[in-house]
C-alpha cells in the first residue's frame, strides 16, 4: 500500500462531500508529497537527490555549507534537511526551523548536529555509520605503506629536482604491529586489510568486541601504545575521546612509531604531535581531521585555519577525505536517503541516532497509521491506548522510548482516525502527532 501524507490539525473530515475535497487541498489539513520541502546542503550525492525526487518530494540542493542567519532562512520552510560535516545544526538554528521533521547526516559523524535538541523536539537524525568504512580503511593502508617507504618525501624531492635513492629509515610493513583504537566498522575493516598484508593487529575498544582473523583485543590504551609500530585512531568525538592522545600518551609510544588520525580532529593534540615529530620520537604521522577546519575549499589562512604539522618531513596531511571516494559517497547517499524516505513514508525510524527505533510493517487496506512522539513519563502509553480504544480497535501497535521521549505507532480504522488524532493532540504529553495513509 503506497502511503500518502496527511497532516491534520483536528478538523473533522467529511467523506465524499465538497467540503471534504476543499479541506483535502488546504495546507492546514493536508500535505501532499510535492509540498514536502527537502533541502540538501554540501553537494550531497546526486543519487540521493534522484531518490528523494522520485518519491515526489520537492528537493533543493546547495553545493556548499551555510551558517547562521543564511542557514535559518534556507531551512525555515524545510521538512527535511540533509547535511554533511560543515553545516552546523545548533540548538539556535534548529529552534527556528519550526517545520523540520527529520535530519539526514550524509556522513558517519553527527557531531555537527545538536542531537539532544533535535530529540526533545521530535526530530530524528539519520546518518551512514558504515557506507564509507572501506574507503577510510583503504586510505589508512595506503598511508601506512607511504609513510613506511617515505614516498611523499621522495616524490617531493624529485619534483624539486633532487635524486635521493636511499633505504635509510624505510621498512616493510609485513610483521609489524598495527594498533587500532576503536574497533567499529572502520577499525574492523582496517584490521582485515592489514592482516592480509602480513601485519599483526591489536586493538582497544571501550566494549568487548569479537576479533576478526587473528586480531587481539588489549585491555588498556597503554598496552596498545607501548606495543604498536603504527597507531591508527577510529573513534567518535565524545568527552571520553577528546584529546585522548596528548604528550603523555605519545611518550608511551615506541620510539620510531607512526601515528595516524582519520577519526575526529579533537582526538589528538596536534602541538604535542608536532613536537614528537621534530624530536624524532615518532618517525611519521598522518592527519586527515583537524580541530578547526575551513568552511570551504581554498586558502586556509584567510579562513583562520592553520596546521602546526605543516612543513614537517614524513607527515601526510589530507583535507578530511577519508570517506571521499565516488563509491562511498554514492553508498552514503543511498543509505541516508532510504532512511529519510522510510521515516517520512512509513514512520520507520530504524537507524536514527537520537530517537527510538521502530521498524513497522506496511499498513493494511482501510487502515490509517498514527505516529505520536511524546514526553516519556509514566502512564503515557496507557493514556494513548485508552484514547484510541474509546473509539475503536488497534490493528497494529509498537512503542519504543529513550530517556526523554517515546515513539508510539498505531494502525487504526480510517473511519475513526480523525476523531482519535484530534484527541491525541490534546494530550499534555504530545510533542508531535501525524497521520499517514
Amino acid at each position: 500500500l503506497k502511503l500518502q501524507f496527511l497532516y491534520f490539525i483536528g478538523l473533522k473530515r467529511q467523506k465524499g462531500s465538497a467540503t471534504h475535497k476543499k479541506k483535502m487541498q488546504s495546507p492546514e489539513t493536508s500535505f501532499p508529497k510535492s509540498k514536502i520541502k527537502v533541502v540538501l546542503l554540501e553537494n550531497v550525492h546526486a543519487k540521493a537527490v534522484e531518490m528523494l525526487k522520485a518519491e515526489g518530494f520537492t528537493v533543493e540542493t546547495l553545493a556548499g555549507a551555510l551558517q547562521g542567519d543564511a542557514l535559518v532562512e534556507k531551512l525555515k520552510d524545510a521538512r527535511v534537511v540533509g547535511v554533511r560535516s560543515k553545516t552546523k545544526l545548533t540548538a539556535e538554528v534548529l529552534s527556528q526551523c519550526k517545520k523540520l521533521m527529520c535530519i539526514g547526516c550524509f556522513c558517519i559523524g553527527t557531531d555537527q548536529t545538536n542531537l539532544d535538541f533535535a530529540e526533545s523536539h521530535a526530530v530524528p537524525v539519520f546518518n551512514s555509520p558504515f557506507s564509507n568504512s572501506r574507503s577510510v580503511a583503504e586510505l589508512i593502508i595506503a598511508v601506512i605503506i607511504s609513510l613506511s617507504r617515505q614516498l611523499t618525501l621522495r616524490s617531493h624531492e624529485l619534483h624539486t629536482g633532487t635524486w635521493n635513492k636511499t633505504a635509510t629509515g624505510c621498512c616493510e610493513i609485513r610483521g609489524k604491529t598495527l594498533g587500532i583504537i576503536g574497533y567499529g566498522h572502520i577499525g574492523s575493516q582496517l584490521s582485515v586489510l592489514a592482516e592480509s598484508l602480513g601485519m599483526r593487529v591489536i586493538f582497544k575498544d571501550r566494549k568487548t568486541m569479537m576479533p576478526l582473523g587473528n586480531a587481539r583485543q588489549v585491555d588498556t590504551l597503554e598496552e596498545l601504545l607501548t606495543t604498536a609500530d603504527y597507531v591508527s585512531l577510529h573513534v567518535p568525538d565524545t568527552p571520553e575521546t577528546r584529546y585522548m592522545i596528548q604528550k603523555e600518551q605519545i611518550d608511551m609510544m615506541k620510539d620510531g612509531a607512526f601515528l595516524l588520525n582519520a577519526s575526529r580532529g579533537t582526538v589528538v593534540d596536534l602541538d604535542a604531535l608536532a613536537e614528537a615529530l621534530k624530536s624524532k620520537k615518532l618517525r611519521g604521522a598522518m592527519v586527515d581531521v583537524y580541530p578547526k577546519e575551513p568552511e570551504k575549499n581554498g586558502e586556509m589562512e584567510p579562513q583562520g585555519v592553520s596546521i602546526p604539522l605543516a612543513g614537517l618531513d614524513n607527515v601526510i596531511l589530507t583535507p578530511h577525505i577519508g570517506g571521499s571516494t565516488m563509491e562511498a559517497q554514492e553508498a552514503i547517499g543511498i543509505e541516508v536517503a532510504s532512511k529519510i524516505i522510510n521515516y517520512m513514508n512509513k514512520g520507520d525510524s530504524d537507524g536514527a541516532v537520537n530517537f527510538p527505533n521502530i521498524t513497522p510493517p506496511a499498513t493494511k487496506p482501510g487502515m490509517h497509521r498514527i505516529l505520536n512522539v511524546h514526553r516519556n513519563i509514566p502512564g503515557v502509553v496507557r493514556r494513548l491506548n485508552n484514547t484510541i480504544t474509546e473509539t475503536g480497535n488497534i490493528s497494529y501497535q509498537s512503542v519504543s522510548t529513550t530517556d526523554k521521549i517515546g515513539y508510539f505507532l498505531a494502525d487504526i480504522s480510517e473511519e475513526i482516525s480523525d476523531e482519535v488524532i484530534s484527541k491525541i493532540k490534546e494530550l499534555d504529553t504530545n510533542l508531535r502527532t501525524r497521520l499517514l495513509f
